[in-house]
């Protein structure tokens, strides 16, 4: 009897089955956006959504938001990738937006899920929405900043966002020919300064050819970076060129302000010397200060962020970087440095006067 019930149910299953691939190669089921879904389909999709998201954020712990930069490099993030579909303060949703099926919601609607719960969405974007997937998975401080910044939208007013996306001076390029610039600009200013906060690394005075490999490892998906990766890989290689060159040719940027004597003398001891305990080489002889004539493709190091400094020796320890044909090296360097050791270096590092004077 039992053995009759599972030949009736599997026979049942085969059949719905056959039917269902039947209905699909007749061609009659609608796939056109313009018609909208039916009320019972919207609603079936957006409570499985919802309950697909709570089931895997189940024991999540909330992203740390707490560092104060956070906002400003989700805003500039959010600008380029996620506005064109669901706008921003003051700037109307997008009408090829809200003519999808589903259509995605206004920006500021966005903040009504829980942090864990945007991450994951932001991170892995959602199926059969158009929503897509973070498009460098290694980079989960890129997805926090992004949802640092959307738990603010509700708050934010057309003149605050401005401020956010863009710095004030980057309304004309000093050089008309750099027509890529104004993208750079944003984040990394006219002046190749950043922002004056450490969402964005200083560009002023770094050498030339360090610069032109790293948009080369980020167009090559060879460097991880969800919003580098689509930027560098619409560049002509001319502008690559051009724009490494405009960067390198600047002035030193001013100044940052001394956070840690006492880090930045320890930092100093493992700049020049290492850490031989833990076999962790000297710095300096690729990094400076200066340019080491050995070391073309490494960057230098002096006058820059101390946060995005450590951020780098993180993603480097984790192997969530990648980069450049030299990037492997410093991979088990940073594996074998402390949190302390790398805040202690970066801290000497950006003690220094900046790269370019």
């Amino acid at each position: 009897m039992k053995g009759r019930s599972i030949l009736k149910a599997g026979a049942l299953a085969a059949l719905l089955a056959a039917g269902g691939f039947l209905l699909a190669a007749s061609g009659i089921v609608p796939i056109k956006a313009s018609s909208g879904h039916f009320a019972i389909t919207e609603w079936f999709l957006n409570f499985a959504k919802r309950r697909s998201v709570a089931t895997h954020t189940i024991g999540a712990e909330e992203p740390a938001l707490d560092e104060t930069w956070l906002v400003l490099k989700g805003a500039g993030h959010y600008d380029l990738g996620c506005r064109p579909c669901h706008g921003a303060p003051g700037s109307p949703q997008p009408r090829v937006a809200r003519a999808m099926t589903p259509p995605p919601p206004f920006g500021p609607e966005i903040a009504a899920w829980e942090p864990e719960e945007l991450f994951y969405i932001v991170k892995h974007g959602i199926k059969f929405t158009g929503m897509p997937a973070w498009p460098s998975q290694q980079r989960d401080d890129e997805v926090r900043a992004v949802v640092a910044f959307l738990l603010t939208l509700p708050d934010t007013d057309a003149e605050a966002y401005r401020r956010l996306v863009h710095r004030e001076e980057v309304a004309a390029s000093p050089d008309e020919s750099l027509v890529v610039l104004g993208e750079c600009a944003r984040c990394h200013g006219v002046d190749g300064c950043g922002r004056e906060l450490p969402a964005f690394p200083r560009l002023a005075g770094q050498r030339s050819e360090y610069l032109v490999a790293a948009l080369q490892a980020y167009a090559d998906d060879q460097r991880h970076s969800g919003i580098m990766q689509p930027i560098a890989a619409g560049l002509h290689v001319d502008d690559v060129r051009r724009l490494a060159d405009y960067y390198a040719d600047l002035p030193g940027c001013p100044p940052l302000a001394a956070k840690s004597a006492s880090a930045s003398t320890r930092g100093e001891r493992i700049a020049y010397l290492g850490v031989p305990e833990r076999r962790v080489p000297s710095c300096t002889d690729c990094h400076g200060p200066g340019f080491p004539d050995r070391s073309l493709a490494a960057p230098g190091l002096a006058g820059q962020y101390a946060e995005y400094l450590v951020l780098q020796l993180e993603l480097f320890r984790s192997r969530q970087r990648g980069g450049g044909s030299h990037a492997h090296l410093m991979d088990p360097v940073a594996s074998r440095m402390t949190s302390e050791q790398m805040y202690d270096v970066a801290m000497y590092y950006s003690s220094l006067p900046p790269t370019g004077q």
